[in-house]
């Protein structure tokens, strides 16, 4: 939030005198200076959010950054490969290795793989329950809060998940009580954003992947859910956004337009045949 608000070239300007297109000229500008679309993205988000507040409390009539158009996230930012994310996993710290395949294969964000709570894993009904986060806090300290809003959620884990879990827990995090941190960076504290960004840069540098963020393996569970055939509200609610329009307007592209669909429902229906004609000119030529 800080970074967007010292980074606006309206901050001195008037709510009331705030247009659309002063909105507009601030994203191109950042396009301009190369920041990624996810960086942008959030920025503008972190503003709209001050807007919309302002809207409530009858300061402006309407949002000026209402329906202003945001630059897609590239397919090379956001999606890293599955060899990539295997290299980083296999080269992370053990004790780490749980939380990276926890944004890889459930979707959480740094802070809710942080706040994550031994308990907060069900695993007769291989459920995960988002309940918390954690955020950086003055003073090098960390704030435990509840999550984004809408985030709140079950996840549902694979089976690889839940065992790779229950390996973590047996060997790092024993015990009985089901409130101790999944991961804890000292004792009785769940880890910093610091403590993470420093043991993700390690793991990619030892798997010699570079470009890729911890956040992006959010990106790539959303990518695998969309290719397995998930419709929208289930990615949705996968990922915890709180309206489906955030999905789509981060995800539309990697669903498959009207054309792949006939594509592919064309190419089955001639992998059917396919066998069929085969044994018929076999069948000719062997007579």
């Amino acid at each position: 939030m800080d970074l967007a608000a010292a980074g606006v070239p309206f901050a001195q300007l008037p709510l009331a005198e705030l247009r659309r297109s002063h909105v507009e000229q601030w994203i191109k500008q950042m396009t301009t200076r190369g920041l990624a679309s996810g960086t942008i993205r959030t920025r503008v988000n972190n503003v709209r959010a001050v807007l919309r507040a302002a809207v409530r409390d009858r300061v402006i009539a309407h949002d000026p950054s209402d329906s202003v158009t945001l630059p897609r996230l590239r397919r090379a930012e956001a999606l890293p490969t599955s060899d990539q994310v295997g290299a980083i996993i296999g080269a992370a710290d053990e004790r780490f290795r749980a939380l990276v395949a926890l944004a890889a294969f459930a979707g959480l964000r740094l802070g809710e793989a942080a706040g994550l709570q031994v308990g907060d894993v069900d695993y007769l009904r291989r459920v995960l329950l988002v309940r918390r986060q954690v955020q950086r806090a003055p003073g090098g300290a960390v704030e435990v809060r509840a999550p984004k809003y809408g985030s709140e959620r079950s996840v549902f884990l694979p089976d690889e998940l839940l065992e790779l879990l229950s390996r973590h827990v047996a060997a790092h995090r024993p015990g009985d009580d089901p409130s101790r941190w999944m991961f804890e960076a000292t004792p009785g504290q769940p880890p910093h954003q610091n403590t993470v960004g420093h043991q993700w840069r390690q793991a990619c540098a030892r798997a010699g992947v570079t470009g890729v963020t911890l956040h992006d393996l959010r990106h790539f569970y959303a990518s695998g859910l969309i290719a397995a055939g998930c419709d929208v509200v289930t990615v949705q609610r996968a990922l915890g956004h709180a309206k489906a329009t955030t999905t789509l307007n981060t995800y539309a592209h990697l669903w498959p337009t009207a054309e792949d669909r006939t594509r592919r429902a064309a190419g089955e229906l001639l992998a059917g045949v396919l066998p069929i004609l085969a044994d018929r000119v076999r069948t000719n030529e062997g007579s």
